[in-house]
């Protein structure tokens, strides 16, 4: 399967549609199944923001560099609250957010940079907005009591303080970058629960959502029969029914 050729490469906005109920680990072993034994996985430190966050997209990609002047002081407090806006008329910015489409995941790479807020609590609801699913970067998230809050769905490795002018620029997008040790290129399929993010290439993707699909609903049939034994009330994450539906109307 030829990724690189738009007209016999697979839509990844459909085949995600193949990703919706499943879990990471029901992924993680389809991908094992077929030898790409922890390919996929990012670094555990790059974690959900608040719990019960789970999303499936398809990888939009930005690559971020540290940046090479520092802030210079500003005079009043009108420049110090528009500090962003003060930094991007001076030193200009990478214009990427035209390429957003609903359904994307955006997977930031840091750069190494230290501290450094690329998103918060109102930028990440403009990418919402937009119909982006997710956010995942390898540095840092500010804001984030009001992130969990308002349920935005971003994983970060760290929790920081500070702004992006004078430490942080992107520098391209749409262009292949490691995030959490893993090789992530624009179209791959990206998914995000408690148990932390998987990356899984396009070019297998579908064969790997099949297998997948088989392991969670052989995991909720024996989960049901065992709620049923210690007499637990039902919950959806043993709602087998309801995930062969959805299945059944894809076809």
């Amino acid at each position: 399967m030829d990724t690189k050729n738009p007209t016999t490469a697979p839509d990844p906005f459909e085949i995600v549609k193949l990703y919706k109920p499943l879990r990471v680990v029901d992924v993680s072993d389809g991908m094992d199944g077929y030898g790409y034994f922890d390919r996929g996985l990012m670094d555990p430190a790059i974690r959900p923001l608040w719990l019960g966050m789970k999303f499936w997209g398809v990888a939009f990609t930005l690559r971020c560099v540290p940046a090479r002047r520092p802030m210079w002081p500003l005079n009043d407090p009108e420049q110090i609250a528009d500090a962003h806006g003060v930094w991007f008329r001076e030193v200009g910015r990478e214009q990427w957010q035209s390429g957003i489409q609903a359904g994307h995941v955006i997977i930031t790479n840091a750069g190494g940079a230290h501290e450094a807020g690329l998103w918060g609590s109102a930028n990440s609801l403009g990418m919402m907005a937009k119909g982006v699913v997710g956010i995942v970067t390898d540095g840092h998230c500010r804001d984030t009591a009001e992130v969990a809050l308002q349920k935005t769905p971003i994983c970060a490795r760290e929790r920081g303080r500070t702004i992006t002018p004078g430490r942080l620029e992107v520098a391209e997008s749409q262009t292949p970058v490691g995030c959490g040790g893993v090789q992530v290129r624009p179209g791959d399929i990206i998914g995000c629960d408690d148990d932390g993010v998987v990356v899984v290439p396009l070019e297998i993707a579908e064969k790997v959502a099949l297998p997948a699909r088989m392991i969670l609903l052989k995991d909720m049939r024996g989960r049901a029969k065992q709620y049923e034994r210690l007499g637990l009330p039902p919950d959806p994450t043993i709602d087998f029914q309801a995930v062969e539906k959805y299945y059944k109307a894809l076809k």
